[in-house]
């Protein structure tokens, strides 16, 4: 029997939790999958192993992990391959497959429009400012500068620049530091899912700075454009398990 387990980062922040197993149940709904399972990678519970547990015990021979991250790093490339394999080991009679994260993808890049318009209309020159997480891989540095050229191209933006909370630079502070005396406008907008510490510690930074030419958006978020992009990941996901390709 088919399974879906779907798993999401987790957060230090209840709401952070919330809000992700709430647009996960609405995923679901779009999904004819007999059975379905959230799970964190950290930080909240259930588990992976406990996610993959559930699923067997509700009857799964097929599981079709998908993680809910929105570029492929250190957790995509190895922190959830890790627990499938231990998982292979324990229960060689089920068959897994794994999904992509969101990646760079066309509707996502309409959300990062759509948190500029919802603070204020930008002008002629306005700036954008898109900051990740964060990552030692050199493929994350490299797929938002994608989305942030597309940004730039697609919404007619003077630039659009990126920097990172941790992990490779260039750094968030960097970033104020060098921008300390700009007088455009500049949006920021948080590349993250979900409401936790990141968010709260860009907020907390820029109280402290005095340059009202620099506005904070919300994050990128769980909106409908973020649904369909998953939706479509997880169907190619499903329509490579039908197949049988291993």
């Amino acid at each position: 029997m088919q399974a879906i387990l779907y798993i999401a980062h987790g957060s230090r922040v209840k709401a952070g939790v919330e809000q992700a197993v709430t647009f996960l149940k609405s995923v679901q709904q779009e999904i004819d999958i007999p059975i379905q399972e959230i799970c964190f990678l950290e930080l909240a519970a259930p588990t992976i192993a406990e996610g993959i547990n559930s699923c067997i015990n509700r009857g799964a021979t097929d599981i079709a992990v998908m993680p809910i991250l929105l570029l492929a790093a250190q957790h995509a490339k190895h922190d959830i391959p890790s627990e499938m394999d231990q998982a292979k080991k324990q229960h060689p009679q089920v068959r897994f497959t794994y999904g992509e994260p969101l990646g760079v993808h066309e509707l996502l890049i309409d959300t990062l429009q759509t948190r500029i318009l919802e603070t204020r209309l930008p002008t002629n020159n306005a700036n954008v400012l898109l900051i990740g997480r964060g990552s030692s891989d050199l493929a994350v540095k490299r797929d938002l500068a994608k989305i942030a050229a597309r940004l730039r191209d697609k919404y007619a933006y003077e630039a659009v620049d990126t920097c990172f909370l941790y992990g490779m630079g260039p750094t968030f502070e960097e970033w104020l530091q060098q921008e300390k005396n700009r007088t455009n406008q500049v949006f920021i907008v948080p590349y993250l899912l979900f409401t936790g510490i990141l968010r709260q510690s860009i907020t907390k930074r820029l109280q402290d700075y005095e340059n009202k030419s620099i506005i904070l958006c919300e994050s990128l978020g769980y909106d409908d454009n973020v649904r369909k992009v998953l939706v479509e990941r997880i169907y190619g996901l499903l329509k490579f398990t039908k197949e049988g390709v291993l």
